[in-house]
C-alpha cells in the first residue's frame, strides 16, 4: 500500500517522532545532543516555526512545533540530514540513522496540545533517564525545565504553554508543574503517539460507546483528532491539492507567473530574475517565492537554485511574500 501524502499548513500543531534504526542510538553522548539542540533552534528561528514542546532520549525524540513559514517536512528533512551526516561522520559508521520516515502526527491544538506537552515531557521520566520528578526541571535535554525557567533558551515558545495555566508567572508555573507531575499516574498514554479514529476517541469503549449513540466520526492516521476536524483538515488539504491541479491545467508555470507578477509591482520578468538586489526587486521576488511554493508547489531548492540564493534566504522570502499578498489582497489569478 503507498504511503499517505503528509498534510500541513500554516500554523497547523504537529506531534514528530523520530526513531533510530533498528531502535538503535542516535545521541552517544553531550556532544550529539548540543549539535542537534543547536541545529533545531537555527532551523526554528530561521523558519518562525514555533515549539512547544521537546524530548530528546538516546534512540528517539519527540517534537511539539506548529507550522511557520516553510513547511513542517522541509524542516524535518534539513534536520535530520544535517544531524544523520554529522553523527557519521563523529562516530565513524556509514549508512541510514533514522528508522524509516519520523511521524509526523497533525494535531487539533484544543484538546491535544497540552496533553502533549505533558506527555513529551514525560519521556525522560518514563525512560528511566532522570529518576524522580523533581530532577526533570534540570534534565538539559527536554522542555520541561525551559517551562519552568530552570534552563535557558530563546526557540522555546514557554510563554505560550505558561499562559494557559495563569496570569501571574509564578502561579502559572506552579500549575503546569502540577499538571505534569499528575500526568506520572497516567502510564505511556499510546493514544498520543499517532493519529486514527481509535486513538483520537480514547480507545475501543469511547469508539463503540459512540458508534452505539448514533455518532460515527471520520478518522485518519495522518491527524488526531474529532471527526469534524479530521474533515476540516482533510477537506482543506484537498483544495490546496486541486487548486494545485486547476493551475497546472490553466497553465501556470513560472513564467507565467512572473508575468503576473509584473503587472502587480511594474517589476518586469527580466528583472525579477536578474540577481540584482533593491527594494522592489525583493518585493516581487518575495511574492514569486510565496506563490510558487504555496501555489505551484515548487520546492524551495528548486526556487533557490533559480534565483541563486540559499534555501533559508528563500524561506525568509517565502515569509515576507505571504505578508505582502495578503496586505495587499493580491491573488495569483487575475480576479
Amino acid at each position: 500500500m503507498p504511503r499517505q501524502a503528509r498534510i500541513d499548513a500554516p500554523g497547523a500543531l504537529h506531534h514528530i517522532i523520530a526513531r533510530g534504526i533498528d531502535r538503535t542510538a542516535i545521541f552517544d553522548d553531550p556532544d550529539d545532543y548540543t549539535f542537534f539542540i543547536e541545529r533545531l533552534r537555527d532551523l526554528l528561528i530561521e523558519s518562525d516555526t514555533q515549539c512547544f514542546a521537546w524530548a530528546l532520549l538516546p534512540n528517539h525524540f519527540h517534537l511539539l512545533l506548529r507550522t511557520g513559514n516553510i513547511p513542517i517536512s522541509v524542516l524535518m528533512k534539513r534536520l535530520l540530514t544535517a544531524y544523520a551526516i554529522h553523527y557519521n561522520r563523529r562516530h565513524r559508521r556509514v549508512g541510514h540513522l533514522f528508522q524509516n520516515r519520523y511521524k509526523s502526527i497533525l494535531c487539533q491544538e484544543d484538546s491535544y496540545l497540552l496533553e502533549l506537552v505533558r506527555y513529551i515531557h514525560l519521556n525522560p521520566l518514563r525512560a528511566k533517564i532522570v529518576q524522580e520528578y523533581k530532577r526533570l526541571s534540570k534534565h538539559p535535554f527536554s522542555g520541561h525545565g525551559v517551562i519552568l525557567g530552570q534552563i535557558k533558551n530563546d526557540w522555546q515558545n514557554r510563554q505560550y504553554v505558561l499562559r494557559l495555566f495563569g496570569k501571574k508567572k509564578t502561579e502559572a508555573k506552579s500549575n503546569y508543574s502540577e499538571f505534569v507531575r499528575k500526568g506520572i499516574e497516567l502510564g505511556p498514554r499510546p493514544e498520543l503517539t499517532g493519529g486514527g479514529l481509535l486513538r483520537s476517541q480514547g480507545g475501543w469503549a469511547s469508539l463503540k460507546a459512540n458508534r452505539r449513540a448514533g455518532n460515527y466520526q471520520k478518522g485518519d492516521e495522518r491527524i488526531l483528532g474529532d471527526g469534524d476536524f479530521v474533515k476540516e483538515v482533510l477537506k482543506q488539504a484537498d483544495e490546496r491539492l486541486q487548486n494545485r491541479y486547476r493551475m497546472v491545467a490553466e497553465g501556470y508555470d513560472i513564467t507565467k507567473l512572473c508575468k503576473r507578477i509584473s503587472e502587480i509591482t511594474n517589476i518586469s520578468p527580466r528583472q525579477l530574475l536578474d540577481g540584482q538586489r533593491d527594494r522592489l526587486r525583493t518585493q516581487a521576488r518575495s511574492i514569486l517565492c510565496y506563490w510558487a511554493t504555496d501555489q505551484l508547489g515548487i520546492s524551495q531548492m528548486e526556487l533557490a537554485q533559480m534565483l541563486k540564493q540559499t534555501q533559508p534566504a528563500i524561506s525568509q522570502a517565502v515569509r515576507r511574500g505571504r505578508l505582502l499578498a495578503d496586505k495587499n489582497g493580491w491573488t495569483m489569478m487575475e480576479e
